[in-house]
C-alpha cells in the first residue's frame, strides 16, 4: 500500500479510508479493468463479428498493455502469500469478463447467429485465444507488436472463433 500511495501521490491512510485493505483495493481495480472490456458487449445484438472484435481489441489492450501486465505481475508475485487477494482478482476480473461473454455469445445462439452450444464454454475458448501466447511475450518483456500488426492478430482470432461457432443454416 505504501508503493501505491506513493504514486498516487496521496497519503497511506487516504488509501485506507477508500479500501480497507489490498485485497480489497486490488479487487476494485480488477473490476474496473473488467468493466472496461465488457461494456463493449452491453446491449449489442447487431453485427457479432464487429462486436467481439470491438471487445477483443480492448481484451487485449487491457490486459497486454502496461496496467494489465502490471497487475498480473504483483497478483503472481503476491497470491501464494495472499490467496484471497488471487480469488478477489479472479472474482471481479476474469470470471466477471468470462459471465459477461458468455451472455453475449448465449444471446446471439439464441438469435440464430452463432450455431448453438455452451456458451460458457465458448466465451472461456475466445478468451484464450485473445490472451494466448502473447500475453507470455509481454510478460516476459519480449516484443510488443506494431498496432497494424496487433488488429490483424485481434481479426484473425476473431475470424477463427467464429469459423468454429458458424451456425449452420
Amino acid at each position: 500500500m505504501d508503493g501505491i500511495a506513493a504514486r498516487a501521490g496521496v497519503a497511506k491512510q487516504t488509501l485506507y479510508n477508500h479500501f480497507p485493505s489490498k485485497d480489497d483495493l486490488f479487487s476494485e481495480s480488477a473490476g474496473l479493468i473488467s468493466d472496461a472490456i465488457v461494456v463493449s458487449l452491453d446491449g449489442q445484438t447487431g453485427d457479432v463479428r464487429a462486436t467481439l472484435l470491438r471487445f477483443g481489441t480492448t481484451f487485449r489492450q487491457r490486459v497486454h498493455g502496461a496496467e494489465g501486465l502490471a497487475m498480473f505481475r504483483t497478483l503472481m508475485a503476491e497470491a501464494a502469500r495472499f490467496p484471497a487477494l488471487a480469488q478477489a482478482y479472479f472474482a471481479k476480473g476474469p470470471e466477471q469478463t468470462a459471465a459477461r461473454l458468455a451472455e453475449f455469445l448465449g444471446r446471439a445462439m439464441a438469435n440464430g447467429q452463432l450455431r448453438q452450444d455452451d456458451p460458457r464454454f465458448a466465451a472461456e475458448m475466445l478468451l484464450g485465444m485473445l490472451n494466448n501466447i502473447d500475453h507470455f511475450r509481454r510478460i516476459s518483456g519480449n516484443h510488443e507488436l506494431p498496432e497494424s500488426q496487433e488488429n490483424a492478430r485481434t481479426g484473425q482470432i476473431i475470424d477463427c472463433f467464429l469459423r468454429a461457432y458458424a451456425a449452420t443454416h
